[in-house]
């Protein structure tokens, strides 16, 4: 029995959740993926899966498994992976939430690829917490303040917010002129932030309680909320500069600054010192910092 591969196929089941795209992609037949995983199950005198005539599901047993079985196969990879040459090679498993991936962080990874032609990259895009170490990820990328025993932060580059509207918005219901105005507006909030906004000011800190027209934690469909008229949003400048750039977007409560959030890695101890993590560090370091120069 090869037990390697048989966890190998068990996270591609897990992954797509079908014991027959998990064939196509392993390149074997659906018979084989039933025997491996019925083996692992043996061994573990459990049920890894829920199997249904739609869908394949993890059961409790399976997810408690997930995380250490992601560390062991990227272990296993880490040490058959020979150099060739100076030359990187293997797999990185990255975590970065949804918006950040699309609009900042996928050119950047597209550009490490490049000078690095035999890394292969997973990225998963997720939009809640994740502790790397537990669920088996190189790197995790947030903005949110994440701590967590055996991981180490890495500060990448800071990621500064504005409050904004449409300029049909403001016309229809004015321009707020203090924080404390806000709550005769309608209002578009991002719900890993909470529903608390806070802004400085000459007089010291000033913090409202909002209540949100709409709560998501899909930035996108904050940006796209906020072009439509339907309220005031704070959003990163990496996802609003193209409309405050032309207009369809306006600066609101300038005189009161919001707090810059911080885009940080989270690595495990474990992979910190990893030479391909570490080049994947550097990378986004230098072209976040790059990005970010006058």
């Amino acid at each position: 029995m090869d037990t390697l591969s048989n966890l190998r196929t068990f996270l591609v089941v897990a992954r797509t959740e079908s014991f027959s795209a998990a064939a196509r992609e392993l390149g074997i037949a659906p018979s084989v993926v039933t025997k491996r995983i019925g083996q692992l199950e043996a061994q573990i005198q459990g049920a890894l899966f829920e199997r249904t005539t739609r869908r394949v599901r993890l059961t409790p047993v399976g997810r408690g498994y997930l995380p250490a079985v992601q560390r062991v196969v990227t272990d296993a990879q880490e040490l058959f992976a020979h150099p060739v040459g100076d030359q990187l090679q293997g797999q990185l498993r990255i975590k970065a939430p949804t918006s950040v991936t699309v609009c900042l962080v996928g050119p950047l990874l597209e550009r490490f690829q490049r000078l690095y032609p035999l890394l292969h990259l997973e990225v998963v895009a997720l939009d809640r917490a994740v502790n790397p170490a537990e669920e088996g990820f190189d790197l995790a990328l947030t903005m949110m303040p994440d701590a967590y025993a055996g991981v180490v932060e890495e500060p990448l580059c800071p990621m500064p917010r504005t409050a904004c509207a449409a300029p049909r918005y403001l016309q229809e219901r004015g321009t707020p002129r203090h924080p404390s105005e806000l709550k005769d507006h309608a209002i578009l909030n991002f719900l890993p932030t909470g529903s608390t906004w806070s802004f400085d000011s000459a007089a010291g800190r000033v913090s409202v309680k909002v209540q949100p027209r709409l709560n998501t934690n899909e930035a996108q469909l904050l940006l796209s909320a906020a072009l439509a008229g339907n309220g005031i949003a704070i959003l990163g400048d990496y996802l609003a500069r193209p409309a405050l750039g032309n207009g369809t977007l306006l600066p609101v409560l300038a005189d009161f600054p919001l707090d810059a959030f911080w885009l940080k890695a989270l690595l495990p101890e474990n992979r910190a010192n990893v030479p391909k993590v570490q080049a994947l560090v550097r990378h986004l370091k230098t072209e976040l910092t790059q990005r970010q120069a006058p």
